[in-house]
């Protein structure tokens, strides 16, 4: 997936999609394991997207990375006392975080 992401082609995406038939097809004889096999074959849409938009990322690691200042201030710190300073909270974060990816100072 990373090497045809960096030079998407038709026919290896193709490919690709019949290998993801092939794998996910497959029965085991292992009723967990083929009804794994059936619910991820059944996303197949949802998983090969990158083959239509090349542009996608092949991981989440962002998007963790991106909650994983809430999680960590919400920890430390208990929680919050009200739903507003929940708010307040998850908003600040959120700008900071946006400030960060842009190269904007948060402080300005």
């Amino acid at each position: 997936m990373k090497a045809w992401q960096r030079e998407p082609c038709p026919r290896r995406a193709a490919a690709l999609r019949a290998r993801f038939d092939r794998i996910f097809t497959r029965c085991t004889g292992t009723v967990v394991l083929d009804r794994l096999l059936a619910r991820l074959h059944r996303r197949k849409a949802e998983l090969l997207r990158v083959l239509e938009r090349p542009e996608i990322p092949l991981h989440t690691n962002g998007s963790e990375n991106d909650i994983r200042a809430c999680v960590t201030k919400r920890k430390i710190s208990g929680g919050t006392m009200s739903e507003d300073g929940r708010t307040a909270r998850d908003v600040l974060l959120g700008l900071m975080k946006t400030c960060r990816k842009l190269g904007v100072s948060f402080y300005r």
